[in-house]
């Protein structure tokens, strides 16, 4: 072997043991990430927060959401499913976080409120979702949601002013403000049993998630 060979021989041999020996003490880096630490379950949801309870129930899952949202709206069948095939065991609760880039996002909130001061929140909640190409984006969406308000049974006129008169605003504010306190900055933001979860999940991702939370 010439004297150039060795040379390169050292070369390549030296070279091998300095990225073993880099990646020995890299090692950590390539280590599993440590689990998310759960959120405050008491800022999550609060006492007076929209919420479907079950007795017994071990996992709850909460979503701060944007009524316009598309994809709230693709996220809403996906979360129906789930809430269907794991009932009884999950407890469900809706946090309003209607973002400024949604013209209706806002009054869609209003109108959710003004239902649920009527004791019907979730089935606007689910007039809004299932019929969200309908109304968002109208430029008087107020008289549809009259026509939601009819459907399900509300004092239409209250309903009505109270959405106009933005009755409902504050509330709104407090649960905007919970969001952006535990770092929500997109919607869907959910969280399952405090773990957060921004955007929306494929079933059966969401399902996975679910059972892995019901098993601790």
């Amino acid at each position: 072997m010439s004297s150039e060979a060795k040379v390169i021989s050292v070369i390549g041999i030296v070279t091998i043991i300095i990225i073993g020996v880099g990646a020995f003490f890299m090692g950590g880096a390539s280590s599993p990430d440590k689990p998310q630490k759960a959120a405050d379950a008491s800022i999550v949801v609060r006492p007076d927060s929209h919420s479907q309870k079950a007795s017994g129930a071990k996992v709850t899952l909460a979503e701060f959401g944007d009524f316009q949202c598309p994809a709230c709206g693709a996220s809403y069948p996906i979360v129906t499913q789930i809430l269907q095939e794991y009932k009884g065991k999950v407890n469900f609760a809706f946090r309003q976080y209607p973002l400024p880039v949604h013209q209706n996002a806002q009054s869609a909130a209003e109108a959710s409120e003004a239902a649920g001061a009527q004791g019907k929140f979730f089935e606007m909640y689910d007039a809004l979702y299932a019929n969200q190409a309908e109304w968002s984006e109208n430029k008087n969406p107020i008289d549809i949601y009259v026509k939601y308000a009819k459907n399900i049974g509300l004092d239409t006129n209250k309903f009505k002013k109270d959405v106009e008169d933005k009755k409902y605003e504050a509330q709104i504010k407090k649960d905007q403000s919970d969001g952006d306190s535990l770092g929500v900055n997109a919607t869907p933001t959910f969280f399952i049993n405090g773990i957060k979860q921004t955007g929306g999940l494929p079933y059966n991702e969401f399902k996975t998630k679910i059972e892995e939370a019901l098993k601790k």
